[in-house]
């Protein structure tokens, strides 16, 4: 049998027990309800504001905009996460011990990590739909155009979570993911219209994911009238699908060498060192 096929076989059923354990895992379950839910609350207690200078519900505005904030998490700060969590409880060295075991074991995390975004963005979207007026949902295109804006939103997002992940010292160190997340959600018009923000602002938001990602979800699920307060009164979908197609060949150039760096490092007493670090500090 092929060895890349094999092991891509072997990552895909590691991907699918992966996602299997987080959907009967009471903890994932939860947290991930809890964050959910929180998001929910915010866009309901939004939906008597409008749009400046339209009557459309800004709280119907925000649920796509969330989605794609959502998909961003999920590739971006998921698979940071659980490659770094890996990495320091010896599981990738135990895929390094295997013939192939690191492709199998990447490939397993890219299709848990897909089926995680894609089931968060379910349980959103599903409660909006009866929550939220508005949504243009009712035609084929609005759900094409979610689908490629998904397809193509994780591509460019799971290898940049890889090369993150690779770089983290330990998963103590999500902090300073977050934390650049954070601020770059406060910037790209996923609460509020990009359009009220200083151009300087615009600019240096269209530069990162999340901006493009939310505005490809806008054009899935609001209205086209919608696209007037966009910038350039448009949903701009070219330039979306570009800048994404941009980072996803970015991502995908850069992640195989940052983790074949990262292989090459891991070892016995590396893993070791990282368990007392990481008890000491429970101390």
């Amino acid at each position: 049998m092929n060895p890349t096929l094999n092991a891509i076989r072997a990552g895909i059923t590691r991907g699918k027990i992966e996602s299997r354990q987080m959907l009967t895992n009471s903890e994932d379950l939860g947290s991930t309800l809890v964050f959910t839910t929180i998001f929910i609350v915010v866009m309901v207690l939004m939906r008597g504001s409008t749009v400046p200078g339209t009557d459309f519900s800004l709280g119907t505005m925000t649920v796509p905009s969330v989605l794609g904030m959502s998909l961003v998490f999920s590739g971006v700060v998921g698979i940071a996460a659980g490659l770094s969590v890996d990495r320091e409880d010896g599981t990738l060295l135990r895929a390094k011990a295997i013939p192939n075991g690191m492709r199998g074991y990447l490939v397993g995390r890219v299709v848990s990590s897909s089926a995680y975004a894609v089931g968060g963005l379910v349980l959103t979207l599903v409660p909006c739909l009866f929550l939220f007026d508005g949504l243009a949902t009712g035609g084929l295109t609005s759900w094409l155009t979610l689908a490629w804006v998904l397809a193509v939103g994780l591509l460019a997002t799971m290898p940049l979570g890889a090369i993150i992940g690779a770089l983290m010292p330990s998963p103590r160190s999500m902090g300073l993911v977050m934390l650049p997340f954070s601020i770059l959600t406060a910037v790209s018009g996923i609460f509020y219209p990009i359009t009220a923000l200083p151009e300087w602002v615009q600019g240096f938001s269209q530069i990162f994911p999340i901006y493009w990602l939310g505005l490809g979800m806008r054009s899935a699920l609001l209205p086209d009238s919608m696209a007037a307060v966009e910038i350039g009164e448009s949903w701009r979908h070219l330039e979306t699908l570009g800048v994404l197609g941009i980072w996803a060949v970015i991502g995908y150039a850069l992640a195989p060498v940052v983790l074949r760096r990262m292989a090459r490092r891991e070892s016995g007493s590396a893993v070791a060192a990282r368990r007392e670090k990481a008890l000491q500090q429970v101390r």
